[in-house]
């Protein structure tokens, strides 16, 4: 009984840990470049990034769900040729999360990234700084309560989610059961 009740929420920690440091690692180039590249698609980029804010998260995890189901299209091409099914398994978990987690992420470390003045840039830049010497000492350090704000928000929306781990994981216990599924039943 004692470990039906704290596996669920072993197992939530984990895909909420893993789910913010791949975003965070992920996040911090992607958001970079959202906020200070001039690249001609970049709002649509926004907007796709953006997307799983306004799409319901059931809806959302239904998507996932065919995508993934090795019965169809990626999740078919994964299962027949690398062995890998992302149906009702932790890996497909984390990847429906980082999905769904991504904009919470992404877009406060965009908004941050915007924050920094340009006169802190533009004295890197006269210092011979280089972009990534700019980004890792003037443009993180700046940002460090934004950075902090994203992996708050990402971790404690990964712990909340439902309906994206209820479609895409089911309830397998020991292995897609999470605390939000295990309430629910």
């Amino acid at each position: 009984m004692e470990n039906s009740f704290w596996n669920p929420l072993w197992l939530t920690f984990q895909l909420a840990t893993v789910t913010t440091v791949i975003l965070l690692l992920v996040g911090i180039p992607l958001a970079h470049w959202l906020a200070f590249s001039r690249f001609k698609f970049k709002a649509p980029v926004e907007a796709l990034v953006s997307l799983p804010l306004v799409l319901p998260p059931s809806v959302l995890g239904f998507y996932l769900l065919i995508a993934f189901s090795p019965a169809n299209g990626a999740g078919k091409w994964l299962d027949e040729h690398i062995g890998i099914r992302l149906v009702f398994s932790f890996t497909g978990l984390v990847i429906g999360s980082l999905i769904f987690s991504l904009p919470f992420m992404v877009n406060a470390l965009s908004n941050a990234f915007r924050a920094v003045p340009l006169s802190l840039r533009e004295a890197a830049m006269t210092l011979g700084k280089n972009k990534f010497e700019i980004l890792r000492h003037v443009i993180i350090p700046f940002c460090k309560h934004g950075i902090v704000t994203g992996i708050v928000m990402t971790f404690a929306h990964t712990i909340g989610e439902f309906g994206v781990v209820l479609m895409i994981g089911g309830a397998i216990p020991g292995e897609t059961r999470l605390a939000s599924v295990a309430v629910y039943e």
